[in-house]
């Protein structure tokens, strides 16, 4: 037992140097990054962070993105069931084809689907305020006014993400037995019956490590802002992402810039500790 031991550890040996390489000390160097002063010459401990705290600036900042996230994965989430309930109902012949149409959003690079959806949002000559010309409205600073900014910020992140969410789904789907909606219309269960007590039962988990892994990438997203809105108009759509590139690099502060990033970690480990007790609950209650 101790040979295989040994083995296995040093066959996983070099994944576990990676790891420690690539994230453990990218992360710990940022630690003691936010714990400078702008000159990086003196040790001043949290004095960065009870700036940050201090200032309405940054709770307005820590505040949108919390907007941005919940608000839109929460639109991804209900979107990716409703697409993937909609592509699992249709043939297996047509599935592929829609599968990939749907997919569409999710494989083009971030930076590019910005860039085209900020034309789409031109003042000039944006094709929404022609189409709302031609119904007799007045157009819409879809970028420059802050309501309409955050919306537009939100809407075309769940036009980006929604796919993977559908996707997840989708793989969830087949993994249900059909034996179990046989069972349920036979017992009288109507459609809503079978989501509530079939398909959401077992999928669960799923939606949960989902919706989780999206949370995450939505706290840390920084190229949908930076390319529609660059944080404007007057700070609306700023997030920490934008805010932590705009004092780090663009300012030239780099421990402030760190002390930003940094505060993003107890919301997300919050929200992973949450959801993964969560999952482990249900399994065991599920294996007892």
């Amino acid at each position: 037992m101790q040979r295989r031991s040994t083995v296995a550890f040093l066959m996983t040996l070099p994944l576990i140097v990676l790891i420690l390489a690539l994230v453990a000390y990218p992360a710990g160097y940022a630690i003691y990054l936010s714990m400078l002063n702008r000159r990086m010459t003196e040790f001043i401990g949290l004095g960065n962070f009870e700036y940050l705290l201090g200032r309405e600036r940054f709770w307005m900042t820590l505040w949108q993105t919390g907007l941005f996230a919940f608000v839109g994965v929460g639109l991804m989430s209900i979107i990716g069931f409703a697409v993937a309930h909609f592509v699992d109902n249709i043939p297996a012949k047509r599935q592929r084809k829609w599968r990939s149409l749907l997919l569409v959003p999710w494989v083009i690079p971030a930076a590019m689907s910005a860039i085209g959806w900020r034309l789409l949002f031109d003042p000039s000559f944006s094709p929404w305020n022609w189409i709302l010309h031609q119904l007799g409205v007045g157009p819409v600073g879809w970028l420059v006014e802050p309501g309409w900014a955050r919306l537009s910020v939100i809407w075309v992140s769940v036009w980006f993400g929604a796919p993977f969410f559908m996707v997840m789904y989708l793989a969830s789907l087949k993994s249900v037995p059909q034996e179990f909606y046989e069972a349920a219309s036979i017992d009288g269960a109507g459609w809503w019956q079978r989501l509530r007590y079939v398909t959401f039962p077992l999928m669960r988990n799923i939606i949960a490590i989902t919706m989780l892994f999206s949370l995450i990438g939505s706290f840390t997203g920084f190229t949908l802002v930076a390319v529609l809105t660059n944080g404007g108009p007057l700070g609306t759509t700023q997030v920490l992402a934008t805010a932590a590139f705009l004092l780090g690099i663009a300012a030239s502060n780099l421990p402030m810039g760190a002390a930003v990033s940094l505060c993003m970690l107890p919301i997300l480990a919050v929200c992973a500790t949450v959801v993964l007790r969560r999952i482990a609950r249900r399994g065991s209650g599920s294996d007892a």
